[in-house]
């Protein structure tokens, strides 16, 4: 791993194909991401006339978020909006749902061509793994801006459930209680037996369709999954350590996620 000091804040190196971004906060960080999403949007709209876009939905990625919409470069316009999980069962406007968070960040924020919300409430969640499946083979992806897990996940796919060959672009996943546990350690819910136990998640195969891949992981708390994400063999068993296999794909950190990389 060698590193390159590309500005007095900033420092860059590649791990097999991904390219890895180092800033002194995570507000440079968001930066720069931003900065990166939008000349890689303006560049699809130059050649096509709409893309299609998966966002995450994490407090991770609101740094980012709100630096992407402040760029009045971006014809939002020419662009159909995913996310890439969903809770299984939660009330229909509680602030956890992912749907509720992105809408409230960025949804809502600037005008969408489209959006398309998974739908957490459905009576027959596998119905609607297929119905979210046509979409999304309707509209192809071009652009995923992603986070990583404390456990190593990408989307909700922990990992017992990540699978690099998955056969289906969306799935029901029970979720690892490491992954729930995140969800209270960040405080978005006040005791673990709130966190749902299911989800609906794009799968891996699925998010790697993509032309390019932003991975924006920030704080303190990361910094285990960062490490192995970089290090560990490429597996399931740390499923983030796969975007090391995808060129066009970029992680951006800050120095509290990468501080056990020295």
């Amino acid at each position: 791993m060698s590193y390159t000091e590309i500005n007095t804040s900033t420092t860059t190196f590649t791990k097999g194909m991904l390219e890895v971004k180092i800033f002194q906060t995570r507000e440079e960080m968001g930066r720069e991401a931003a900065a990166n999403v939008s000349d890689t949007v303006r560049k699809l709209l130059s050649e096509k006339e709409e893309i299609n876009m998966i966002f995450a939905a994490a407090p991770s990625q609101s740094d980012f978020m709100k630096e992407l919409i402040a760029d009045k470069r971006i014809q939002w316009e020419k662009i159909n909006a995913f996310h890439m999980d969903e809770y299984i069962g939660l009330e229909k406007d509680a602030p956890q749902g992912f749907g509720n968070f992105l809408r409230e960040r960025i949804f809502d924020k600037v005008p969408f061509k489209s959006v398309h919300y998974i739908n957490g409430r459905a009576e027959n969640p596998a119905d609607e793994c297929e119905r979210y499946a046509a979409l999304l083979t309707q509209y192809p992806v071009d652009v995923v801006c992603l986070g990583i897990g404390e456990n190593g996940h990408i989307a909700f796919n922990d990992p017992p459930v990540a699978d690099f060959n998955d056969p289906k672009l969306v799935k029901v996943v029970e979720l690892e209680m490491a992954c729930r546990q995140q969800q209270v350690n960040e405080k978005l819910f006040s005791a673990i037996d709130m966190v749902p136990t299911h989800a609906v998640t794009i799968t891996i195969p699925a998010l790697l369709k993509a032309s390019y891949m932003f991975c924006m992981v920030p704080a303190k708390n990361k910094a285990e999954a960062v490490f192995h994400t970089l290090n560990d063999e490429i597996s399931e068993k740390c499923p983030a350590t796969i975007l090391r296999t995808k060129k066009d794909a970029i992680l951006y950190l800050d120095e509290e996620s990468a501080s056990l990389l020295n």
